[in-house]
């Protein structure tokens, strides 16, 4: 055996007891591995493990350790999932907005096919099978928010639009912030837009926090 295929075999070997050592659903990427060869050799063995079924590419350069269920068979990682691990590999902050904001607050039952994330981190949009993940660079202010919940309810309430907010939808956001931490809240209230600092202001006021 040549050296060359002597140092394909160690990499091969590394990358997969690195990968065992997780629990199923994982998801990696090739910078998982930069200790243990070339970029070439890493890919090598990512499209070798791919091919033999002991990993399952998401994406381009987004591979999945998969969780199987005997019943519903490969349980796979929600675009959400994705973004999140994608972000943590960055280093990246993001923010769900748009209809994905809606539907995590519980205001839409909408599933979009192409989901949106502010991000400080590169913008690109990323295709997972007939979906994609769009990273949109912005502003530090708009991730400046503190609360999981409040900045949610931003989105949201962006996507929704100052004309066409309903009071059936302030009673909703009332009842999702009050679950809120009361400084987070006020916090987040002064990087909002002002008419939904307004609603946020308004919620505090009733629970005597303002």
């Amino acid at each position: 055996m040549d050296n060359s295929s002597k140092n394909s075999l160690s990499t091969h070997n590394k990358i997969v007891r690195r990968i065992s050592n997780y629990k199923r659903g994982k998801i990696f990427f090739p910078n998982n591995f930069v200790e243990f060869g070339s970029s070439h050799a890493i890919n090598n063995v990512l499209n070798k493990l791919e091919d033999d079924g002991f990993l399952i590419r998401l994406a381009h350069g987004i591979y999945l350790y998969p969780k199987k269920d005997k019943t519903l068979g490969i349980l796979y990682p929600s675009i959400d999932e994705i973004a999140k691990a994608i972000a943590k590999r960055d280093k990246a902050t993001i923010i769900p907005t748009g209809v994905n904001a809606l539907n995590k607050l519980g205001l839409s039952t909408q599933i979009p096919m192409n989901i949106v994330y502010l991000t400080n981190g590169s913008q690109r949009d990323i295709q997972i099978g007939n979906r994609k993940i769009r990273f949109k660079k912005t502003t530090p202010r708009n991730l400046a928010v503190k609360g999981k919940l409040s900045g949610l309810a931003i989105q949201a309430l962006k996507e929704i639009g100052q004309k066409s907010i309903t009071k059936e939808v302030i009673k909703k956001i009332e009842n999702i912030l009050s679950k809120e931490d009361v400084e987070l809240l006020k916090h987040d209230a002064k990087l909002a837009p002002a008419w939904i600092a307004k609603i946020f202001f308004s919620i505090l006021k009733k629970t005597n926090h303002e």
